[in-house]
């Protein structure tokens, strides 16, 4: 049965880095269902709004809110089993180098479940099937390109079957065509789990794509919302200027 309902909120956001402020009261919310994608310039905090969102750093100051439970002084027992719902796909896949594709999916399972060997198994070949790479599964990930390494991230932030999804630049450094199949990918993904999906992304194209809602972001804040036509055809002119690099 699909979910319902807001799956992420942030308020007044903000975080710095020393006197380099990166967020400075950002707000934004995705419903369960829905790709939401965050455009802007390269420094303006996109990256650093993912990791707030799943915990990885702490705001300087409003809050983050996953299912309607505000994640700020969880115990790192509770701020876990909220990741568990959570899958991010890393901007160069981070993928373990040491572990085989197939160990690097099961990775999740084999820590946060009490699958048998063979279930977590027949898992990892359901997974890695549903990207196309159940023919690489054995190889290691320096043995496959950088689209493919994409793909294996995907799978492994698919493997606890989270509710929500973050993508950092998913299609960064990938040719067009391998591109679009990662765009291809995260449809599926989203039409047949109903996930609610955050997406960070330079690349127009996929936006326009992928997303049912954008945000460009400026100075750490939210300057602009809606359909990527609505944002093509907006009268401000950073945004249009943003917007004109879309072909």
């Amino acid at each position: 049965m699909p979910r319902e309902g807001t799956a992420v909120e942030v308020k007044q956001l903000r975080k710095s880095f020393g006197a380099q402020r990166v967020l400075s009261g950002i707000n934004l919310k995705v419903a369960y269902g829905e790709t939401l994608t965050v455009l802007g310039r390269s420094g303006t905090g996109k990256s650093v709004l993912l990791k707030l969102i799943v915990g990885l750093q702490t705001p300087d100051s409003g809050s983050v809110t996953i299912d309607g439970q505000d994640i700020a002084g969880l115990s790192p027992r509770d701020l876990n089993e909220v990741r568990k719902a959570i899958g991010f796909l890393f901007q160069h896949a981070a993928l373990y180098d040491s572990l085989s594709v197939e160990d690097n999916v099961g990775f999740p399972l084999q820590r946060h479940t009490s699958m048998s060997a063979s279930e977590r198994k027949e898992r990892v070949a359901q997974l890695l099937r549903q990207v196309g790479m159940e023919e690489h599964g054995r190889k290691m990930p320096a043995q496959i390109s950088g689209g493919m390494q994409k793909r294996v991230a995907l799978a492994r932030a698919l493997a606890l079957e989270p509710r929500i999804l973050l993508f950092d630049e998913p299609t960064t450094g990938l040719d067009p065509i391998t591109a679009s199949g990662i765009d291809e990918l995260i449809l599926q993904v989203q039409k047949r789990q109903g996930n609610a999906s955050i997406v960070v992304t330079h690349d127009l194209h996929s936006a326009r794509t992928i997303s049912d809602r954008l945000i460009l972001v400026l100075e750490g804040q939210a300057v602009a919302e809606g359909s990527y036509d609505e944002l093509k055809q907006s009268q401000d002119e950073f945004v249009s200027r943003f917007m004109a690099q879309a072909a």
